[in-house]
């Protein structure tokens, strides 16, 4: 019986996909866009799949593609949409400005956060649902993670808030 595959004839294919498997995973753990790493691990994931396939083992191939590729991306990627949301409570009577909430969102998009405004309403609920801050009336911005807070003033955005006028403060409580 003659086999499908030659491991000897064959390391001209396998050795540049073998070459990606650790090129893509050094990419993957230097991204600080967390967005860049969910497609990151896609890649990874389809890369290993096709070298399992290649190598004659078909069971772990679809296991590495079920499992490893399809789930834990899809998971990744529901984790990430509900954990890179700013919150942000307002006043009853103060709604953010169109404005404001355009400056706000053009500060948070380098860091991949977008920006959700509590009403008033849900603030009670707000602040047990892990709402991290408040933006008050005179376009102050009060957050309650100082970690959050040096990370926002390095962005370049803070300096377009600061020149409009708008301040960043930490609180000890929400």
């Amino acid at each position: 019986m003659t086999a499908l595959f030659d491991l000897a004839g064959q390391l001209d294919l396998i050795l540049p996909i073998t070459a990606l498997l650790p090129l893509t995973a050094v990419l993957l753990v230097s991204q600080s866009n967390p967005y860049q790493t969910l497609v990151l691990r896609g890649i990874l994931g389809s890369v290993a799949t096709l070298l399992y396939a290649l190598l004659g083992a078909p069971d772990v191939a679809i296991t590495e593609a079920l499992v490893g590729t399809l789930l834990s991306t899809t998971l990744y990627a529901v984790a990430l949409r509900s954990s890179m949301a700013l919150r942000l409570s307002f006043p009853d009577r103060a709604p953010p400005s169109p404005q404001c909430q355009q400056l706000l969102r053009a500060w948070l998009e380098p860091a991949g956060l977008r920006l959700r405004l509590v009403p008033p309403a849900e603030a009670a609920l707000a602040a047990a649902d892990g709402c991290h801050g408040r933006l008050e009336a005179d376009q102050r911005l009060v957050l309650a993670n100082p970690r959050l807070l040096k990370r926002l003033q390095a962005l370049e955005g803070y300096r377009a808030w600061r020149e409009s006028g708008g301040a960043l403060d930490l609180a000890d409580a929400l």
